[in-house]
């Protein structure tokens, strides 16, 4: 009669001290007491900058501001134009690209200073 070992595979298995496991992983050594905490999980990563989130905030912000003003000043009269009609919506378009711009880099001033409830992470990145 012929066993087999089902446990045998021909594939070798990482080892503790082989490199193919330390390869690009940090460990720490764990503590002595059995609380099941380390501080290694407390620990807080420094916050990521969205540069790019930031940049796009600055022009929408920019341009709704011109717009605004060019949109105001063609409501109240001081800039003379053929269709008086056409001033209402770039007034409305300043309007809604500004308010976004203002939003995310109000948020922006905040975290860069500290304050508490502001964080980075609440301006969408867009890194992909």
């Amino acid at each position: 009669m012929v066993y087999f070992n089902s446990c045998q595979n021909t594939t070798m298995m990482p080892t503790r001290n082989s490199p193919a496991s330390a390869a690009g992983v940090k460990y720490s050594r764990l503590a002595d007491s059995d609380e099941g905490y380390i501080d290694l999980q407390f620990k807080k990563t420094p916050p990521k900058v969205p540069y790019k989130a930031i940049a796009l905030a600055t022009f929408l912000f920019l341009v709704g501001s011109l717009l605004i003003i060019v949109g105001s000043l063609l409501l109240a009269g001081y800039i003379h134009v053929m269709y008086p009609d056409r001033t209402i919506p770039v007034l409305i378009i300043g309007i809604l690209i500004f308010l976004p711009g203002f939003y995310h880099l109000r948020i922006a001033y905040y975290a860069s200073k500290g304050y508490r409830g502001y964080s980075y992470d609440d301006i969408p990145d867009f890194d992909d």
